[in-house]
């Protein structure tokens, strides 16, 4: 049981950060859009975990285009 929640602490210290990145965009608490989340896996069957997966590729590809460069020579 230990080994579980060294995982679960894993995934919520380090993983995608989707709820706390759109939390911060609308203004509300990230706690309101993993329930959120969590609600619309439930009742869609699965699409929720779609949706989430998508917007974390999404957000890591986004990061890795737009990256902010300290001076013109770092090209």
């Amino acid at each position: 049981m230990n080994l579980f929640y060294q995982i679960l602490y894993y995934f919520q210290k380090r993983g995608f950060e989707v709820s706390r990145r759109i939390a911060e965009r609308l203004g509300i608490r990230a706690r309101v859009v993993r329930t959120t989340f969590i609600y619309l896996t439930f009742v869609t069957l699965g699409f929720g975990f779609a949706l989430y997966l998508f917007l974390a590729f999404w957000l890591k590809i986004k990061d890795l285009v737009y990256t902010k460069r300290t001076s013109v020579f770092d090209l």
